[in-house]
């Protein structure tokens, strides 16, 4: 399945969804992200720019991580990670959350702002999701989210 980029250029959605199921069914998810992004950046709905929005879902993902976490898990240095999550915390999507056990530590989470967002993008998911159950018997429907559940545990570690 380790396919370079040159390989799949100037072929149809429908070949690439023949040659690579996974990669097809990524790209539509994320076709769908983007406009609905740049949608809600263009009519004022979202405060943030692209970037922000990228900044604070891998925040959400890391799961309450130090900015030193967040600067390297995209790589870009401390000031500048400091630089992009107070703007985050300025327009109420992030705040620092001081450690119990140690005081001088603070994690970033995500306001009750980010989640009211991030809900909306949810639903296209749950849509799916009821076309999936419609489709398919429930032993199929069963099948899918094991081996989705596979793909997330065991094919990808690195991203656990």
């Amino acid at each position: 399945m380790n396919k370079s980029p040159d390989k799949r250029v100037g072929l149809t959605s429908d070949e690439i969804l023949e040659k690579n199921p996974l990669s097809a069914v990524y790209s539509k998810f994320r076709i769908h992200y983007y406009r609905d992004v740049f949608h809600r950046i263009n009519s004022r709905e979202l405060s943030l720019t692209t970037t922000e929005v990228y900044c604070v879902e891998i925040i959400h993902s890391l799961n309450k991580p130090t900015i030193q976490e967040f600067a390297n898990f995209i790589g870009i240095s401390s000031p500048n990670a400091t630089y992009k999550v107070n703007s985050l915390i300025k327009k109420g999507y992030v705040e620092k959350v001081q450690s119990d056990t140690d005081k001088r530590e603070f994690y970033l989470d995500v306001t009750e702002k980010f989640y009211r967002y991030y809900n909306i993008n949810e639903k296209y998911l749950d849509i799916v999701e009821e076309r999936l159950k419609k489709e398919l018997s429930e032993e199929e429907f069963k099948m899918f989210n094991d081996t989705l559940k596979k793909i997330y545990h065991d094919m990808m570690p690195e991203e656990n």
